[in-house]
């Protein structure tokens, strides 16, 4: 059977990027990657997006990346 007809649900798409972000660059290094990963979403993800991969990340810790949730969590810190 394909996936071609899956179709992601918005919370599913917002961490399926995230992990993929994290993903592109973990060759980095985890600091450098969770950086890179944190500027990326502060500049490119409407305030909605940041808001809701937040509560994501806090309701499903373990759908995210190690260096993705960090990144979420730099991005919404004071």
């Amino acid at each position: 059977m394909s996936d071609e007809n899956h179709v992601m649900s918005t919370e599913d798409r917002l961490i399926y990027m995230a992990n993929q972000i994290a993903r592109n660059v973990a060759a980095l290094g985890e600091e450098e990657a969770v950086a890179m990963t944190a500027d990326h979403i502060r500049a490119f993800w409407d305030p909605a997006m940041k808001r809701r991969i937040a509560a994501l990340a806090a309701a499903h810790p373990q759908a995210l990346s190690p260096i993705a949730a960090a990144a979420v969590g730099r991005v919404l810190a004071p």
